[in-house]
């Protein structure tokens, strides 16, 4: 199983305690330190479209100007943005087989891991 996210996210944190406290064991993948390949952004879109993990909610979306949030038309300008600006991904980034998630949802996390 892999996680995505970086380390000072306080979501990324509650669900990597999450994790080791039901003691399942993990491979972390720090966007911080490693950035995020244009193939994995493709491969999370075929598989729940880039709205879904596009965060326009953190600080990182509502801190860019305007024009350039206007001229997020198309799913290659989400993408190339994402790429560049691996903070607004909704962490953490769950992939467990064909299992993909974003965020922490503690039910959810129960009913995938049967904890």
């Amino acid at each position: 199983m892999k996680v995505y996210g970086i380390t000072n996210c306080n979501t990324v944190k509650k669900a990597l305690d999450w994790l080791k406290d039901n003691h399942i064991e993990y491979e972390f993948h720090d966007f911080k330190k490693k950035g995020v390949s244009e193939d994995k952004l493709e491969e999370w879109d075929q598989k729940a479209g880039y709205e879904k993990f596009l965060n326009k909610q953190g600080l990182t979306w509502k801190q860019l100007p305007a024009e350039v949030k206007e001229n997020v038309k198309t799913k290659a300008d989400a993408l190339h943005l994402l790429q560049e600006k691996t903070s607004m991904i909704k962490r953490p980034v769950i992939e467990d087989g064909g299992f993909l998630f974003f965020g922490f949802d503690e039910g959810v996390y129960k009913t995938h891991f049967n904890r």
